[in-house]
């Protein structure tokens, strides 16, 4: 299970959601009972997601560091990364490790967990 194709998967869904068409990505990319933990406190099902995102402004840059798989077994792997993204110059940065649960289906991978938590501002 190579890290390659893992992160190419993250990077598509980072890209979707710069280019305001993450609607469409992750909801062909989860599973059916995938949940997202996102770092404002809310645990949003697959479908929520969708509804969230066809409203969501777009990020104008992402960067993910630091990226490592775990594997689980042959069908499940787990990427943990640090994520940085902006929406631009008047907004606050976003700064957060991410970990990102992907189980194989048929000859696809699936993203069945997505988590954020963020990391303070040191100041």
């Amino acid at each position: 299970m190579a890290l390659k194709e893992i992160l190419d998967l993250e990077h598509e869904g980072w890209t979707s959601l710069c280019e305001s068409r993450g609607a469409d990505f992750y909801g062909r990319l989860m599973t059916e009972d995938a949940v997202m933990v996102l770092a404002h406190g809310f645990v949003l099902d697959r479908d929520a997601v969708v509804a969230s995102l066809n409203d969501a402004p777009p990020w104008l840059e992402y960067h993910l560091s630091d990226e490592r798989l775990i594997t689980l077994d042959d069908r499940t792997v787990a990427l943990v990364y640090t994520g940085r993204a902006s929406r631009g110059p008047d907004e606050p940065e976003f700064h957060a490790l991410m970990s990102s649960v992907y189980t194989r289906q048929g000859d696809a991978w699936r993203l069945a967990l997505y988590q954020q938590t963020p990391i303070p501002d040191h100041q």
